[in-house]
């Protein structure tokens, strides 16, 4: 006798009851903004003394988040004077870092004051790019290498077709990459302060509308983005290649600062760099950096960015040299940081003041937002890696700061 197997006679649909209240005509409104606090306090029991409570009105979240219900509350701390002698970036900035790791402002600060004191970071953008990148599907690879000749001799008119759909992004480049019987094509566009990944989806998109009615060759299939933009993922390509804007930040610290400051030499910093390169080498990781997703994710947050572009955007490649001088050269370039101070979240009212303390805020500021980004975060580095390898009374400098500034328990 087979043994039947029990099966519950459970609904599994959401009843009207458990669903979170929303309304269709005016969602950010308070009333229906009260009545989804108060469902969660039915539902789990607690009440959202704390989440409940902000400063502007919620209306100005529509297109940031559905059924709005508060806020969550990150510590700001500001680090500074950040001298920058940048293209864009030239002055003093007190820099906003929201953040909940104890150490992370004073380490930035710390690395800010050296910075100062050694005469200022020079700051340059190299490049600026925003992918979206579909894949064509065709029979066989002659089939695609053919399509691929017809994408460049077409390349004007597919520029015209993505540029249809926006008033400021620029179609760059396509770039090919066939891989069996696919063709995976990269289109780089610039998106004035705008992030872009947005933009670029619904440009691209009808780029590749036109090209799939108007390609004379055999049928085929595409996929809008193939991963190979690799959004919100760390990438080799696009090390290599840019995504978003390719920073460089780099200053000369005089011996005497290093020492001073530091309790470190520049022999020792390099030195330092070149072990910690291997390692990054050895795990296989993107970037040879210490901790550029401290600075950045703490800068995202306060400034309004899509956080999750940290993940692209903390790549980085780090360099130290000790000079013919004695000296200390630092410094680091980010190929892929994906910044805006236009949209998204940048006008929302914490993160606007944060933009605005920057002078970075609106149009025309996404260069000088990049390049304060870049200097900030070669002070982070700075600091941090003369802290791992001094040495204090109380042992490891790295360690016992942490124990006196990043312990609340």
């Amino acid at each position: 006798m087979v043994k039947q197997e029990f099966i519950p006679n459970v609904n599994h649909s959401v009843s009207k009851n458990d669903k979170i209240p929303r309304s269709k005509r005016s969602d950010y409104n308070r009333e229906i903004i009260e009545e989804r606090q108060h469902f969660i306090k039915e539902k789990t029991g607690i009440k959202m003394n704390h989440i409940s409570s902000y400063s502007f009105d919620p209306k100005i979240v529509r297109g940031n988040i559905e059924h709005f219900s508060g806020v969550a509350q990150v510590p700001v701390g500001i680090a500074g004077p950040l001298l920058v002698k940048g293209e864009y970036a030239q002055g003093e900035f007190y820099v906003p870092l929201a953040t909940t790791e104890g150490t992370l402002v004073a380490s930035y600060n710390r690395g800010m004051k050296i910075m100062h004191e050694s005469g200022g970071v020079i700051t340059t953008i190299s490049d600026d790019a925003m992918q979206r990148a579909p894949v064509f599907v065709f029979n066989n690879a002659r089939d695609v290498r053919e399509f691929g000749k017809w994408v460049k001799l077409n390349f004007e008119e597919i520029k015209k077709q993505a540029e249809l759909t926006t008033r400021i992004g620029k179609l760059k480049r396509i770039e090919q990459y066939i891989s069996n019987r696919f063709l995976f094509l990269r289109f780089n566009y610039t998106t004035g302060d705008a992030a872009g990944q947005n933009m670029t989806g619904r440009a691209t998109f009808f780029a590749c509308e036109w090209m799939r009615k108007n390609y004379p060759g055999p049928p085929n299939y595409y996929v809008l983005e193939s991963n190979f933009a690799t959004d919100k993922k760390a990438s080799q390509i696009n090390t290599l290649c840019t995504r978003g804007k390719r920073v460089t930040a780099e200053i000369t610290i005089p011996d005497h600062i290093i020492r001073q400051e530091l309790r470190s030499s520049p022999y020792k910093i390099q030195y330092g760099l070149r072990l910690a390169t291997m390692g990054s080498f050895m795990s296989g990781a993107v970037s040879n950096a210490l901790h550029v997703a401290n600075g950045i994710t703490a800068l995202f947050i306060a400034c309004g960015q899509d956080v999750a572009n940290v993940s692209e955007s903390t790549s980085a490649i780090l360099y130290a040299e000790k000079t013919k001088e004695g000296d200390l050269y630092y410094s680091i370039t980010l190929p892929s940081l994906i910044v805006a101070t236009h949209g998204g979240g940048t006008g929302l009212a914490t993160q606007r003041e944060c933009l605005e303390l920057l002078d970075c805020y609106g149009l025309g500021k996404v260069q000088k937002f990049a390049e304060i980004v870049a200097a900030t975060v070669l002070c982070g580095e700075i600091s941090l890696q003369g802290a791992i390898g001094a040495q204090t009374p109380k042992g490891n400098e790295w360690v016992s700061s942490h124990e006196k500034l990043g312990r609340n328990r």
